[in-house]
């Protein structure tokens, strides 16, 4: 297949959903994210953060203007080979009743996944000397009935099923919001790995995991209101500015 660089473009957005058609969400959206960049959206929830996230796995598409990747129209392209290239971390991860692996190669479904495959990928997401430790190891069940993991194990897993099939954009959805700081730690460290080399679309919770962002675009009310580096936005005393020292508690 052609390769795919992962450019994505949002040109003048409108969007709002179908069941809420009053409220639009998305009021004219432009953003531009280059391949091997990372862009962190930021702003209070609600502000249309997740749906850029939602058009761009076309579960939807835009009322007007337009998604490119790589320059061409996001709804222009089969959408199996679109999600193909896209890996997902979201912020509450299903596991399902099955061994760990089975899990992880869930992440590429469509064929099968070799062992040396789904070793790679826990490494690469900084779960594979955990599962080591475990007596069934890549075999013991997780989900409902199996073998229960802390939140940051979880989101490994999740971040190891999503590399699986070496996604040109990774897309990750508040990925960071529900652990404590001892396993966000380590979850970030495997995210900031997982990054490399690939775009990637933060929906940021926390301000503190997002400054090293190439681009961090502040929503409010459907539309970009600031953007820039982290160093940039701190210098216009705005609401990223704002968001950031309420954070910080200073």
């Amino acid at each position: 297949k052609d390769k795919f660089e992962g450019n994505v473009t949002f040109n003048e957005v409108v969007f709002n959903y179908p069941t809420r058609p009053d409220i639009p969400v998305l009021r004219g959206l432009s953003l531009e994210v280059k391949k091997g960049q990372t862009l962190a959206l930021v702003g209070s929830s609600g502000c249309g953060k997740s749906t850029v996230v939602q058009l761009l796995e076309r579960f939807y598409d835009p009322l007007s203007g337009t998604v490119l990747l790589d320059g061409q129209e996001a709804k222009e392209l089969n959408i199996q080979w679109l999600r193909a290239h896209l890996g997902i971390v979201s912020q509450e991860p299903v596991l399902f009743d099955c061994s760990i692996a089975e899990n992880i190669a869930y992440g590429d479904n469509g064929r099968a996944v070799s062992r040396d495959e789904i070793v790679n990928a826990a490494k690469a997401a900084n779960i594979h000397p955990f599962i080591e430790t475990l007596p069934h190891k890549y075999e013991t069940r997780v989900g409902d009935k199996g073998t229960q993991l802390s939140g940051g194990q979880k989101q490994r897993i999740a971040i190891a099923r999503a590399l699986i099939r070496q996604p040109q954009i990774l897309l990750l959805d508040e990925a960071t919001s529900a652990l404590d700081t001892e396993s966000e730690k380590i979850v970030q460290e495997a995210l900031d790995k997982a990054r490399e080399g690939r775009t990637c679309i933060v929906i940021a919770h926390r301000l503190s995991t997002i400054q090293n962002a190439d681009l961090i675009v502040v929503f409010q009310n459907g539309k970009v209101k600031e953007h820039g580096t982290h160093q940039q936005l701190l210098a216009q005393k705005g609401i990223y500015f704002s968001m950031v020292s309420v954070q910080s508690g200073t």
